[in-house]
C-alpha cells in the first residue's frame, strides 16, 4: 500500500502536473503551505519590532514617538539612515531593492526568483526604517518577506515557473493578512496590484493562503480591529458633491506625492551618503516640532479617526508625511509606502471634513467620515489599485456602509491622479515607462503554463553518422524528433523528423540490403528533410519564456533540459513554435474553413513544422 501511495505522490508527478493550466489542486496545497510559512515569518517580524521598541520606545510600542523627547525622536533618523547607509553602501544597486516594486520586478523579469541577499536586506532595512522613526511602514517588508518565502519553496522543489508566480502571490496576501489581519485586502492587492489578474485558479490558492496566514497571526497576537469605530455613515446623499471637491483635492495630492517620488533621476547626481543625510536631516527636522509624522502613524490615524488631532497636526501630517514618504523613496532609501499614504491620505480627509463643516455649518458630513474616505482615496490614486483601497477601507474599520461613497471618493482620486501624472501604478511606474510585461493577455495566459504541459516528448538523441542498423533501432519506438549531436560543443543541436529518416529508408532499401559501398553509413545532415536549429530551455520555464526565446529568426525550436549540473543535464523535450501557437489559438473547424499552417504570432523564421 505504501509502495502504490509513493507511485502516485511523487515530487516528479507533482511538478509534472503543476506544468499544466489546471492544477487547481496541486496549487492549493502550494498555497497552505506557503500561507504557514508566511505566517510564521510575519509573527517572526512583528515580534522582533515589538521587541526592538521595548529597549527605548514608551510602553514598547513602535509607535509612541510623540512621548519621547524632542532631542531623542530627531535624532533617531539620523542613526536610521546611518545603519541603513552602512548596510546598502556595501551592496550594488540591485542588490539595494527591495519592498513591492522589488516583487513585481522579480515576477515580472525573473519569474517570480528571489535573491536571497536582498531578503535579508529587506529584514534589516524593515525594522530599522519603523523603528528608527522614518516615515516607513511595514506592508512593504511583509509583502516582500512573504513572497520571496513563498517563492524560495517553488525554487527549493524546482518547482515550473508557472507555479512560482502563484507562489509569489500567495506570499503577498499572506504577509498583508498576517500583519494586519486584512485577508481579503491582501487577497484583492496582490492580484490587482502584483499579479494584474483575475483568474479562479490565481484567486483560490491565494484566498487560502491569506486565509492561514491570518489565522496564524490570530493564535499568536489575538483578534484585534486596526481601529475601534462605532457605527458611522454618511448620513445624507448631499454630502456626495463636497465628497467629490475632497476627492479631487486628495487625488491633487497623490499626483503630487508620485511627482515628488519621480525625482530619483535628478537626485542620482548626489552621493548615496549624502542622499541619507538629507533624509536624516528632514525627517528629524520635522519630527523636533510633529512626531507624528515619524513611523507608520496608524495611532495618529486612530485619533484622526476620533476627531481629536489639531488642524496644524493634519497639515503636517497630510502634507508633511506625504512629501517625507515620497523625498525618502527618490533618495533611494526603500521604504514601505502604503502606510505613511493612508495617513496622510486620513488627515487629508480630516482636513476637507473641517473645512466642508466651516462653508457648510450642519449640512457637511463629520470629519471621521471624510477622514476614512481620504484613507481609500489616498492608496487607490497613487497605487491605481481601487479594488485593494475599498477592501482595506472595509477591513481596517469595520464600516460596510461606506463602501457607497468609498467607491465614488477612489473613482474620482484615482481618475485625477492618472490624468495629471500619466500613472498606471506607483510601483508599475517605477519598473519602465513602457507597458508592464504582464498587461499583455497573451502573456499572461502564456505565464500559466510551463513547457511540460505542452512538450512533444517521443524523441531520441543520435549521433550525425549513423549505420543502417543503427538507424532502424532508433525508430523502434516511433520518435517525433531525432536529436542531431553535433561534432563540437559551439554547434547548436539540430531537430529532424523522424518521419524524414523513415522515409529515407524506405527508398533506400534495395541498395541498403545489397550492401552499397555509399550506403555503409547515414548523414543525418544530407537525408532530405528539414533541420530545425535548437536552443536550451530549463523544464521549469513557461511558455512566455519559450514565445520569447523563439522571437530569435534563426531557432526552429527549443530542446527541454533538466538537471542540477550540466554535464548531468538530459533532454525531455522539444518545443515548437507550432506548439506555442497551438496553445494560445482557438480555432473551431466546424465554423472556419481549413487555413494554411503558420506561426499566428509576429515572429520571423523557417516556416513551422512542429506537430
Amino acid at each position: 500500500m505504501a509502495r502504490v501511495f509513493r507511485s502516485i505522490f511523487t515530487l516528479k508527478r507533482f511538478r509534472r502536473q503543476l506544468a499544466n493550466v489546471d492544477a487547481l489542486p496541486q496549487l492549493c496545497v502550494l498555497g497552505l503551505v506557503s500561507g504557514m510559512i508566511t505566517g510564521a515569518l510575519m509573527v517572526g517580524f512583528r515580534t522582533m519590532l515589538s521587541l526592538g521598541a521595548s529597549l527605548y520606545m514608551p510602553e514598547g510600542s513602535p509607535e509612541t514617538f510623540e512621548q519621547l523627547t524632542p532631542w531623542v525622536r530627531a535624532g533617531l533618523p539620523l542613526l536610521a539612515v546611518l545603519l541603513i547607509g552602512l548596510w546598502l553602501g556595501r551592496l550594488t544597486p540591485s542588490g539595494r531593492k527591495i519592498g513591492i516594486a522589488h516583487v513585481i520586478e522579480r515576477l515580472t523579469y525573473h519569474q517570480g526568483r528571489f535573491l536571497r541577499r536582498n531578503w535579508f536586506t529587506q529584514w534589516w532595512v524593515g525594522l530599522v526604517s519603523v523603528l528608527g522613526g522614518l516615515s516607513a511602514g511595514r506592508e512593504g517588508p511583509a509583502i516582500h518577506l512573504g513572497a520571496a518565502a513563498a517563492s524560495g519553496l517553488g525554487q527549493y522543489f524546482r518547482l515550473p515557473h508557472n507555479s512560482l508566480r502563484v507562489l509569489v502571490a500567495c506570499g503577498t496576501a499572506a504577509g498583508i493578512s498576517a500583519s494586519f489581519n486584512t485577508p481579503i485586502a491582501g487577497v484583492i492587492f496582490a492580484m490587482e496590484v502584483v499579479m494584474m489578474e483575475y483568474t479562479i485558479t490565481g484567486f483560490m490558492p491565494v484566498i487560502l493562503a491569506s486565509t492561514v496566514s491570518g489565522l496564524i497571526a490570530q493564535l499568536a497576537f489575538g483578534f484585534e480591529h486596526a481601529f475601534q469605530i462605532s457605527d458611522i455613515a454618511l448620513g445624507s446623499l448631499a454630502n456626495l458633491p463636497w465628497i467629490v471637491v475632497s476627492a479631487l483635492g486628495i487625488g491633487l495630492l497623490a499626483a503630487c506625492f508620485i511627482q515628488v517620488a519621480r525625482t530619483a533621476t535628478r537626485l542620482q547626481r548626489l552621493s548615496f551618503g549624502v542622499r541619507c543625510a538629507l533624509v536624516g536631516v528632514l525627517v528629524g527636522s520635522a519630527a523636533w516640532f510633529y512626531p507624528q509624522v515619524q513611523g507608520i502613524g496608524y495611532d495618529t490615524l486612530g485619533l484622526t479617526f476620533s476627531g481629536h488631532p489639531a488642524v496644524d497636526v493634519l497639515l503636517a501630517v497630510a502634507v508633511g508625511k506625504l512629501l517625507l514618504t515620497a523625498f525618502t523613496v527618490a533618495c533611494g532609501i526603500p521604504v514601505s509606502i502604503i502606510g505613511p499614504i493612508l495617513v496622510a491620505g486620513g488627515a487629508a480627509g480630516a482636513l476637507f471634513g473641517l473645512l466642508g463643516n466651516q462653508l457648510m455649518p450642519g449640512m457637511s458630513a463629520s470629519t471621521t467620515v471624510h477622514a476614512m474616505l481620504g484613507t481609500a482615496a489616498m492608496m487607490g490614486a497613487i497605487l491605481q489599485a481601487p479594488l485593494a483601497a475599498l477592501m482595506a477601507l472595509l477591513e481596517l474599520t469595520h464600516t460596510p456602509n461606506m463602501m457607497l461613497p468609498g467607491m465614488l471618493t477612489v473613482v474620482v482620486a484615482c481618475l485625477t491622479s492618472r490624468q495629471l501624472t500619466g500613472s498606471k501604478g506607483f510601483f508599475n511606474s517605477a519598473l519602465s515607462g513602457s507597458r508592464h510585461p504582464l498587461q499583455h493577455p497573451l502573456m499572461q495566459a502564456l505565464s500559466r503554463v510551463s513547457v511540460p504541459a505542452v512538450m512533444e516528448r517521443n524523441l531520441v538523441r543520435t549521433r550525425r553518422m549513423i549505420t543502417p542498423a543503427a538507424a532502424h533501432k532508433l525508430l523502434e519506438t516511433n520518435p517525433v524528433w531525432l536529436i542531431i549531436e553535433r561534432s563540437s560543443q559551439k554547434k547548436p543541436l539540430l531537430a529532424l523528423r523522424g518521419s524524414a529518416l523513415a522515409r529515407w529508408l524506405i527508398e533506400h532499401e534495395t541498395p541498403i540490403r545489397q550492401g552499397h559501398r555509399d550506403y555503409q553509413r547515414i548523414d543525418l545532415m544530407e537525408i532530405p528533410g528539414q533541420r530545425l536549429e535548437l536552443a536550451p530551455i530549463g523544464l521549469q520555464a513557461t511558455l512566455s519564456e519559450a514565445f520569447i526565446a523563439l522571437q530569435d529568426e534563426s531557432l526552429g525550436a527549443l530542446y527541454v533540459v533538466h538537471g542540477r549540473h550540466l554535464k548531468q543535464r538530459r533532454i525531455s523535450g522539444i518545443i515548437t513554435r507550432g506548439a506555442v501557437e497551438r496553445y494560445y489559438q482557438y480555432s473551431d473547424r466546424s465554423l472556419t474553413a481549413p487555413r494554411p499552417k503558420g506561426r499566428g504570432f509576429p515572429i520571423h523564421g523557417e516556416q513551422d513544422i512542429g506537430t
